[in-house]
């Protein structure tokens, strides 16, 4: 009974070893078949072996066919499938035949209906052409009916004064059409005809003298009679008439007489005109100088005419009027040289004026938004503060009255003989800043250019003068609008330039407004585009200059009081307004890198712990700069403390003072309440995406940042993170638009706090790692240890002391953080251990060095058990050091056979161990027992042991070559 038992079992144990050996030959290189091979001839069952491997080739065939007649059903399924699509396909394209042919049909319709819309296009064309034919036809037409209606009436030279009109002026306009030509053929023979006309009437004239001659000869013997009647009158009154030639020489002496006294009498006004035209022109009256010499010369000297001094007098009346033109001339350029250097103080005088206005204007608006809205009431109150703390400095402040008189006379004594007056600039003093702004009329005397142009007008010269005006008022322009190439230092530059313009544009709206033609609309427009690009570009080089946010708040106050000035007067200014808004990009930029400096000085003087607070003084000051609300916290007794440090409140408080600086820039802009709600917003979203992220990132990455630090600056950009609801509220109270409202944009905080959040507990990890990599340098195994030690490394019992203590601080931390920072220094550690045993240096190691190290790792799961984080599920946290612990108990319970045979299966009890690992480890184990144990080799244990380490490192190369291919 016992024999077949025995050679069942062996039976078995063959069956089952030649199942082992065909597994690896079907698994193995074929490099590395060669000692399984030899094992198989080296036994006694070779026969039962083939026939074995006979029956698993049959199965492996049997297995290729049930394959293929898989495949080839799928096959046949396909091309029955074609043969299906290509009945679908004919019909398909017979479908888009039948298709195409209706189409066909249903279109010849609508090509009928197109080519009749084409026949009454052109027709409408034609119609529309033969119109403005006639149109320019219907003159020609006109005259020739004109001329006929004049021949017929026997107007013969306007008939040849309109032929000769139509002939050179109308028939010119038609000469390509036929009745055109027709009627320029008939001009010679309407020219014929007409001469014809006018001779039969000459002809008439000649028979009517003919007619008439005996009455015109009868006449002429009549006049004879009357002639000779008179010759003996005359023959018989000599006597008398000698007597009356004595008493005609009488009468001719009174008469010369009475004739001397009253040509002395016509001569004595011209000469006092002339004297009256020498004293005006030596006093500067010009204009009524000229007036006397006109009177002079049209009313005086033409009835004195023919006196030799009057002669003399008519040759100087032209030198007379060049000298009063020159004059006229000269103050009309000192007039030009005085308003070109004061312009900036008529253009500060009409600044003043507008800036008061709009003052008084902002004050009521105010006031009625303070009785209509309570939510605005704060901001409100601050816009009336900033209006009134500006004025001096927009206006430039009011001076003396000495200061103001020594300014007012500007040297004028020094560069010009006229007197104040005549210089184009009056002394007007303020006497109470209550009292009105003088306007330019009443700072410039316009009477030279008033008195130039009517003396030149007179003289005939009045495009003259204008053009000189033009071109001197344009010279003057381009030399207002050359700002100083200091004008980006300080807002009076700014203020000087823009009252200058502002002057020149003054006085030139008045000469417009009172003189006819002298300049145009036309001339202003061309000059003030001139002006504005030119200033324009000029404020866009030298605003750009400008790193101070007051400064360019200052002057976008300036800018908008310069565009209101002479939007008053006229003159468009929205390009200004469009400037302005580039010059709020730079003024957010310029406010950027303040806070930047700003948020940079708060978070390196805050000393990254919590606000202790002793009194509900404190507490409600806190609270009231930054919204936080614990009911908790509240029912504690002091002294107690906030969750977050004092930069959260400074940071919340200067971005309220940020939007605040926003929204002053908005003002006075003419922007609607949503463009203001979406500048502050998207100003806003700068600050905290960019300037306030890249602060908190740089502290973060500081290098002496503790992890005391990290966890508080977690702790607080989740209270700024929560506290970005309220940012949203405070920005729709200030601009009143809805957060619901369409494209309203959205904040960005909370996205910004979220990144420096996981930055800093990015930065956690990164330490946290970086500290275990410090404690592990301090790592000193003795590599070739035969006994391990009773107890864990030194250096890894204070490193689990340290973690210990670095989790505890951990309390505050939301959960997820804090469970991720220890799963990740876990892992690290788990890592960072096992490359100590794979790392190159250790070439070499001992049985005992890896029951050393298992104390470790022993020790790190105790920790990992222990709970250090809570919130772990079962032994989540061991699972850390799984791969450790996997390996370690292959190489100490040395259970290579259950590693092979179980592995790539789901339950394998080693899943987690790697064989290029595995590998690595082991030679390092065969390399020490060949050098510990050089006799070894004749002890049979030993060599068994060796031989056993080289079939196993030859499966794991066999595994790691499987697995690769």
């Amino acid at each position: 009974m016992e024999r077949p038992k025995m050679a069942e079992l062996e039976s078995l144990e063959t069956a089952a070893e030649h199942e082992r050996i065909l597994r690896e030959i079907e698994s193995t290189d074929t490099a590395c078949i060669g000692p399984t091979l030899r094992s198989v001839y080296d036994g006694e069952e070779h026969g039962r072996f083939m026939e074995k491997l006979e029956a698993r080739i049959r199965n492996h065939d049997r297995e290729i066919e049930k394959m293929c007649n898989f495949h080839y059903q799928g096959f046949v399924d396909s091309i029955t499938e074609l043969l299906k699509v290509r009945g679908e396909a004919q019909k398909l394209k017979n479908q888009v035949t039948d298709t195409n042919r209706k189409l066909q049909n249903e279109g010849k319709e609508l090509i009928l209906a197109m080519e009749e819309l084409r026949q009454c296009r052109l027709q409408q064309r034609n119609i529309s052409a033969t119109v403005d034919k006639l149109t320019l036809c219907l003159p020609v037409l006109e005259m020739y009916s004109k001329l006929r209606e004049q021949m017929k009436s026997k107007r013969h030279y306007p008939a040849l004064k309109t032929l000769e009109h139509l002939e050179h002026t109308f028939l010119p306009q038609v000469s390509h059409y036929r009745f055109c030509k027709v009627m320029v053929d008939n001009i010679p023979r309407l020219r014929e005809e007409i001469k014809e006309l006018s001779m039969s009437d000459l002809k008439d004239f000649l028979e009517s003298i003919r007619k008439h001659s005996d009455k015109i000869g009868e006449t002429a013997m009549k006049q004879n009679q009357v002639t000779d009647t008179n010759r003996k009158l005359q023959n018989e009154g000599k006597e008398l008439i000698l007597a009356m030639e004595e008493l005609r020489q009488c009468r001719l002496q009174q008469r010369n007489i009475s004739a001397t006294v009253d040509k002395l009498t016509l001569c004595l006004p011209v000469l006092e005109m002339y004297s009256k035209l020498r004293e005006q022109m030596k006093s500067k009256r010009h204009y009524p100088a000229l007036k006397t010499l006109e009177h002079l010369e049209h009313t005086f000297l033409p009835q004195v005419s023919h006196y030799r001094f009057c002669k003399v007098m008519v040759d100087n009346i032209p030198r007379l009027r060049e000298e009063i033109k020159e004059l006229s001339m000269s103050d009309l350029k000192d007039f030009l040289e005085s308003i070109r250097k004061h312009s900036d103080k008529i253009g500060e005088t009409a600044m003043k004026q507008d800036c008061r206005f709009n003052q008084w204007k902002i004050i009521a608006r105010i006031f009625f938004s303070l009785l209509l809205s309570p939510n605005v009431q704060a901001q409100q109150q601050r816009n009336l503060d900033n209006i009134v703390s500006q004025q001096p400095r927009i206006s430039g402040g009011k001076k003396s009255k000495k200061e103001f008189s020594a300014s007012s006379e500007l040297e004028v004594k020094n560069t010009s003989p006229m007197s104040e007056q005549d210089s184009g600039i009056l002394d007007v003093e303020d006497e109470d800043e209550e009292e009105e702004v003088p306007g330019a009329q009443d700072l410039v005397d316009f009477s030279p250019v008033y008195r130039c142009l009517h003396i030149y007008s007179v003289l005939g010269a009045r495009e003259t003068f204008e053009s000189y005006y033009r071109k001197q008022r344009r010279k003057q322009a381009r030399l207002v609008l050359q700002p100083p190439s200091n004008m980006h230092e300080t807002l009076d530059g700014y203020r000087k330039y823009f009252n200058q313009i502002v002057g020149f544009f003054v006085v030139e709206d008045h000469i417009l407004h009172t003189t006819q033609g002298l300049v145009n609309r036309a001339y202003i427009d061309e000059l003030w585009e001139m002006a504005l690009s030119k200033t324009i570009a000029a404020l866009r080089t030298h605003s750009s200059y400008c790193s101070d946010p007051s400064l360019v708040l200052d002057l976008k106050n300036l800018i908008v009081l310069f565009a209101d000035t002479l939007q008053g007067y006229g003159f468009p200014v929205n390009q200004l307004f469009d400037m302005l808004l580039e010059i709020q990009d730079q003024y957010s930029e310029t406010l950027l890198k303040k806070w930047a400096g700003v948020f940079r000085n708060i978070l390196d003087s805050d000393n990254y712990s919590p606000i202790p607070v002793s009194s509900e003084e404190v507490y409600r000051k806190i609270v009231g700069q930054f919204p936080f609300q614990d009911a908790e916290l509240e029912k504690q007794p002091f002294p107690k403390k906030f969750p977050f440090s004092e930069f959260v409140p400074k940071v919340y408080s200067q971005i309220k003072e940020f939007i605040y600086a926003c929204l002053k820039f908005s003002e006075d802009l003419h922007l609607s309440s949503t463009e203001v709600d979406d500048m502050i917003r998207k100003s806003t979203n700068l600050l905290l995406t960019r300037t306030l992220s890249n602060c908190l990132q740089n502290v973060i990455k500081r290098r002496n940042v503790g992890l005391t630090e990290l966890v508080q600056i977690i702790i607080n950009t989740t209270h700024l993170e929560k506290s970005c609801k309220f940012l949203e509220e405070f920005i729709t109270n200030i601009t009143n638009v809805l957060p619901e409202t369409v494209h309203t944009t959205k904040l960005y905080g909370t996205t910004t706090f979220k990144d420096a959040r996981h930055a800093a507990e990015e930065e956690i990890y990164t330490n946290l790692n970086q500290k275990i990599d410090q404690f592990l340098q301090l790592a000193d195994y003795d590599w070739m240890a035969l006994e391990p030690g009773s107890r864990a490394s030194d250096y890894l019992v204070d490193l689990i002391g340290f973690l210990r203590s670095t989790f505890a601080v951990f309390t505050h931390l939301p959960g997820k953080v804090a469970q991720t920072a220890c799963m990740s220094a876990c892992k690290h550690l788990s890592t960072s251990l096992l490359q100590l045993l794979l790392e190159a240096e250790v070439r070499q190691l001992t049985l005992g060095a890896l029951h050393q190290f298992n104390l470790d790792v022993e020790e790190c799961e105790q920790f990992a058990r222990s709970g250090p984080v809570p919130g772990f599920q079962g032994d989540t946290l061991q699972l850390a050091f799984i791969d450790l612990r996997q390996l370690l108990d292959l190489f100490i319970q040395w259970d290579w056979s259950t590693y092979l045979a179980d592995y790539g299966q789901p339950t394998c009890k080693y899943l987690r161990v790697n064989p290029t690992t595995a590998l690595i480890l082991l030679e390092k184990m065969r390399d020490t027992s060949r050098k510990n144990n050089v006799f070894a080799q004749f002890r049979k244990n030993e060599r068994d042991k060796q031989k056993l380490i080289d079939t196993v490192a030859k499966q794991l190369r066999g595994l790691i070559n499987s697995h690769h291919s």
